[in-house]
């Protein structure tokens, strides 16, 4: 009934060898970088959101382009819209003043604007997917290494009873119960890793859908300001020489 009793985890690990030591080792470092990702990414997730929201609702309510451009020198850049916004505002500015100077700047303002829009699109993306893989990787592989240490002290308790030459259901159960604890921990360590990942996959798809709409806009937005501007300066030149011809 003691030798019942004293069987656990306790026991388990007391019993262990190096290489089960290794794995709870392992798990355990992949528990606590999956929670620190999840946490951390989390955080940043809640506060981007608040910043963007706020961004946004300034943007909208803005009388011009300019007075964006205003508020992004007051107060900075710290969330995606803004940083999209202003990259795009000094994209047109640059082309405006000095063209086509070089290769990377080459076509007409709005591909270059167009260009531009992408890259930091494709920069947004990368670092809201940053840290993502480490969660798949251990959402993929806990269970794996939770099963090898199952196996491994399967093997290791069945050689021990063969070698006592006891059969007996109390002898096997024990040691082999003991062993699936590997496997519990394994999937303890993996589903935290894995709907944090889903999750945070989720936020950041409805995240970047946002953000691609509102590039299309600014977009929209920059080209009809260039527009409206060259329309005023052609509608100037062509009116002097009627006035001309008045007098």
């Amino acid at each position: 009934m003691s030798e019942t009793s004293s069987l656990g985890f306790g026991h388990f690990l007391a019993e262990s060898d190096a290489v089960i030591k290794a794995l709870l080792v392992v798990l355990a470092v992949m528990s606590a970088i999956s929670w620190y990702l999840i946490i951390m990414k989390g955080i940043s997730q809640l506060i981007r959101q608040r910043r963007s929201a706020r961004f946004l609702n300034h943007f909208w309510s803005a009388t011009s382009l300019e007075a964006v451009q205003n508020e992004l020198t007051v107060h900075g850049v710290n969330e995606p819209f803004g940083h999209l916004t202003a990259h795009s505002l000094h994209a047109q500015a640059h082309h405006e003043k000095f063209g086509a100077a070089k290769l990377e700047e080459a076509g007409s303002q709005q591909e270059f604007l167009t260009r531009t829009i992408k890259k930091v699109l494709d920069e947004e993306t990368t670092s809201l997917e940053n840290g993502l893989t480490m969660l798949a990787t251990v959402g993929a592989t806990a269970p794996f290494v939770g099963l090898f240490g199952t196996v491994w002290g399967v093997y290791h308790a069945l050689v021990a009873i063969g070698m006592s030459g006891s059969g007996m259901l109390d002898k096997v159960a024990g040691p082999v119960g003991e062993a699936l604890i590997m496997t519990g921990i394994g999937l303890a360590v993996a589903l935290p890793a894995v709907m944090g990942y889903n999750w945070l996959t989720r936020s950041n798809r409805v995240l970047s859908a946002k953000l691609d709409a509102f590039a299309f806009e600014l977009l929209t937005f920059l080209s009809m300001g260039h527009a409206l501007r060259a329309g005023a300066g052609r509608a100037k030149t062509a009116g002097a020489p009627s006035l001309a011809a008045v007098k």
